[in-house]
């Protein structure tokens, strides 16, 4: 084993504690969120600074890489080892966390994969499990994405447009995350997930290296030199699913804060049971889980532009790694489609079965 792979194994170590470090220091709103806890009933808590930890971060690296301490192409090249690093670190999280919690009643099995407790907290709020994981998954992506790029660009001499045009999607979608923190405090896996394996290993680990599939594969692919109008059509269907999924989630954010205030100019309309309401207008009138399909449509775009890999006028579009990202997220959405369906009928009752029928679509308008 060389001193390089033992730094490669040790690098998610190093990165996420300075992405804790930087949360911990750098200055950060406090709000409370949708979540109740348990015992008090109060508001949660939460010190959301993402917008800030990422920056510095990139920063942080940069300087590295100019002041060749660190290869601005570091985590492409002990990207293996890194993984199994972070493997490592996912698997004892989850561990740790399921460990120091009572069981649920169930097998030990379903509570390490789920998790014991819904929303962990250290110091009311200083850090919360759910959005610290959130937080490092997304600056970590985000670092590979640097990196990746890095390392095309240093081995290329004429640069892969489709390649950069992926790395710009996936990067664009970090920064999203992290300027609107607050609102995913109103998503399902805030109110709906435990914190298991499923949700730690997932986030430190799966997120931050699966997310980043398609320029993993294809970072050594030379430049077909397609037209720019199919690149202008990726580019066009990520802001399309984009538009479905922040969209969707602010209206559905804005609903929850002040329900009479209106979005994009629309006032929102709402069917009732005189105890709970459902908004039905707008995007949450086009499908159930609208934000699903926007998700899709992201990853989607991002794997097409696999397409212009390679020597021929389609590139490599067959390669079947660069689409298991979309198709994660296709079984991800169905299946967390279902399952919120189940929740909400607990939640809602007779309500749910009224806005089932007002909404007809779970995903796909007028498909599905």
């Amino acid at each position: 084993m060389t001193v390089k792979m033992i730094l490669g194994f040790l690098t998610p170590f190093i990165v996420y504690a300075g992405i804790t470090l930087l949360h911990l220091i750098l200055p950060a709103k406090k709000v409370k969120g949708y979540i109740k806890h348990e015992t008090t009933g109060e508001l949660l808590k939460y010190r959301i600074n993402g917008i800030l930890v990422l920056p510095v971060s990139i920063i942080i690296w940069f300087l590295l890489g100019y002041f060749k301490i660190v290869p601005y192409d570091w985590l492409y090249q002990v990207r293996w080892e890194s993984l199994i690093g972070a493997f490592v670190i996912g698997l004892a999280f989850s561990f740790i966390l399921v460990l120091k919690v009572p069981s649920t009643g169930k097998s030990f099995l379903a509570d390490f994969w789920f998790g014991r407790i819904i929303n962990p907290q250290i110091k009311d709020g200083l850090i919360d499990a759910k959005m610290w994981l959130y937080l490092i998954g997304a600056v970590m992506l985000q670092l590979h994405v640097l990196s990746f790029a890095a390392y095309h660009i240093q081995t290329h001499e004429v640069i892969n447009t489709g390649f950069m045009l992926g790395a710009a999607m996936s990067t664009w979608f970090c920064w999203d995350y992290l300027t609107f923190e607050r609102v995913h405090l109103y998503t399902y896996d805030i109110f709906a997930e435990r914190v298991g394996f499923k949700l730690g290993w997932g986030c430190l680990i799966f997120y931050p290296y699966f997310y980043a599939i398609t320029l993993w594969i294809t970072v050594s692919a030379a430049n077909p030199n397609l037209p720019g109008w199919l690149l202008i059509i990726f580019v066009l269907l990520f802001l399309i699913g984009w538009t479905f999924t922040r969209g969707a989630n602010l209206q559905k954010y804005y609903f929850k804060i002040a329900p009479d205030k209106k979005f994009l100019c629309m006032k929102p309309e709402t069917i009732t049971d005189g105890n709970r309401s459902l908004l039905v207008s707008g995007y949450w009138g086009m499908s159930r889980h609208i934000n699903y399909l926007g998700e899709i449509l992201q990853a989607a775009a991002i794997a097409l532009t696999a397409f212009v890999f390679g020597a021929g006028s389609i590139g490599y579009p067959l390669i079947l790694g660069v689409w298991l990202y979309p198709l994660y997220y296709i079984g991800l959405m169905f299946t967390r489609a279902a399952d919120d369906g189940i929740i909400c009928r607990k939640k809602y009752g007779a309500l749910w079965d009224t806005y089932r029928k007002k909404v007809k679509w779970r995903i796909i308008p007028f498909v599905w």
